[in-house]
């Protein structure tokens, strides 16, 4: 979804003139919330409205911290960089469970989905099939991805940095799905229950990794929270004053039916905004030295280091936004549109 601030522009002052009309008429306000009860149908229909309305908001509390940040820096470029952009990227992220990962690697399996539409599948692979059990050589016995060297790394998203520059995230909606005991093979598709759930442990499974601390820390937040993530460009820009943040989304372990999925705002530069590392901070580490540090860092350091392409590779002087974003992706995910060596 594309996020306008020009749009954003007109629903501020929208949202002013109906806030002077309800204090001249309170009466009609409270007119106006008894008809959303009543019409909970026709908003559900107007979805795409209501995520716009919220990417707006999203959009209104990453300008005002790129307000705050630019008086701290010294500068004004952060707020100027995003309003130049003229537009933010709005996406709704979804995580399937273990259980979904297992539904959607079998419904790829050609002979498998003949076997489904013919009405000839066993009873017996059913029922492993409703409880996680099917085997997969892409899938560990609760359905996580296993890259290949045999390791998984039990993560819904694997080790990053955004490279916007912020990044504003709702707190996240935890969906467990059930299966309950279907009376056909066939049946399986259509007796699927999802119902919306807390957190089992209380946090987001949103974590940060801090190199310098070699310490992973989970983001915990109230479900009225939104969660702000510093990216690369907003890095650049300060010449490291901000630091992105490195951050990857853990799977609930021992949760194999439980989904999640958030609303993102992703607030970036213009497309031509230049780059210049004249005076940013990036020190050059040679192959010695990189082997050297490696030594002192612990286990998930490492494994961590092995996948991330350093910002020198990726980040020339005069570089445009467009240009290291495209390098940052192919970095990245290269050729496949997967994270290299997951």
């Amino acid at each position: 979804m594309q996020l306008r601030y020009a749009q954003w522009l007109e629903s501020v002052q929208s949202e002013l003139s109906h806030r002077v009309d309800s204090l001249v008429n309170p009466e009609q306000d409270h007119l106006e919330v008894d008809i959303t009860r009543e019409s909970q149908d026709i908003e559900f229909q107007n979805l795409g409205n209501t995520f716009r309305k919220l990417g707006f908001i999203m959009m209104d509390l990453g300008l005002r911290i790129a307000q705050i940040c630019d008086r701290a820096i010294g500068e004004q470029e952060l707020e100027q960089s995003l309003l130049d952009s003229c537009v933010a990227k709005g996406r709704l992220i979804h995580y399937h469970s273990a259980l979904d990962n297992i539904i959607l690697n079998e419904a790829r399996n050609k002979k498998t989905a003949k076997r489904l539409a013919n009405g000839r599948r066993d009873e017996k692979n059913c029922v492993r099939y409703r409880h996680g059990l099917l085997e997969d050589p892409n899938l560990d016995k609760n359905g996580n991805e296993i890259d290949s060297s045999g390791i998984h790394s039990n993560l819904w998203q694997q080790w990053h940095y955004d490279y916007s520059i912020f990044t504003v995230l709702t707190a996240p909606l935890f969906i467990s799905s059930s299966f309950p005991q279907a009376t056909e093979p066939n049946d399986l598709f259509s007796v699927c229950c999802d119902e919306e759930c807390p957190s089992p442990s209380g946090h987001t499974y949103l974590q940060i990794f801090y190199p310098n601390k070699n310490n992973v820390c989970m983001v915990k937040v109230s479900a009225e929270s939104f969660i702000i993530q510093v990216g690369e460009s907003a890095d650049i820009i300060s010449k490291g004053k901000l630091r992105a943040a490195l951050h990857s989304v853990s799977r609930a372990a021992k949760f194999e039916s439980l989904s999640r999925q958030a609303f993102v705002v992703f607030l970036q530069p213009a497309w031509n905004k230049t780059f210049s590392i004249a005076d940013y901070p990036v020190k050059e580490v040679s192959e010695e030295e990189r082997n050297l540090s490696i030594k002192d860092q612990n286990q998930i350091n490492q494994e961590i280091q092995k996948i991330l392409p350093p910002l020198s590779s990726r980040l020339k002087d005069g570089m445009t936004f467009a240009e290291f974003s495209r390098e940052t992706t192919k970095q990245y995910y290269g050729g496949s549109g997967l994270q290299s060596n997951r």
